[in-house]
């Protein structure tokens, strides 16, 4: 009788209860969902879920991650964050997508980066009440337009 647990890539979830607490770092090669509370930092190569009663009091580094929970500290995930209605961050976000359901609290600075951009790339960082993004340039001739319209429109 062969055994399923044998399988290399077979999908597997490390759950954290509501009603438990973990204290240290949590590191997982897998996806993690969280309904409790971890003090402590969260590092998955997988994905990271805290539903609406799961509390992380430390730092989250993974690939994507679905939280509706409250999270006090650092988020760096590399693909896709979605933050639902009940989440309440408190802490800067680092990621390359961005999800944010009406009703989810933020107190923190947005970092959104682009795969495959470099510190030599032609785009600017700008900061927009407390957002940080990517703005391309914009060419001179595109300024002179918007700025004669701009103009035109004032003479009315």
């Amino acid at each position: 009788m062969s055994s399923n647990n044998n399988k290399p890539n077979s999908p597997s979830v490390n759950m954290i209860s509501e009603g438990t607490t973990l204290e240290g770092t949590l590191k997982t090669k897998s996806d993690v969902r969280v309904a409790g509370t971890v003090d402590g930092e969260v590092n998955a190569k997988g994905k990271v879920i805290i539903s609406s009663t799961g509390n992380i009091k430390g730092n989250i580094e993974a690939v994507d991650a679905d939280i509706a929970g409250h999270v006090d500290g650092k988020i760096k995930v590399t693909n896709k964050l979605v933050l639902r209605d009940s989440a309440e961050i408190e802490g800067d976000i680092y990621t390359e997508t961005l999800l944010v359901e009406e009703g989810a609290q933020i107190n923190g600075e947005f970092h959104m980066t682009q795969e495959g951009s470099s510190s030599g790339s032609n785009s600017k960082k700008s900061t927009i009440n407390g957002l940080t993004g990517t703005k391309s340039k914009t060419n001179s001739k595109d300024k002179k337009e918007d700025k004669d319209k701009e103009t035109k429109t004032q003479k009315k």
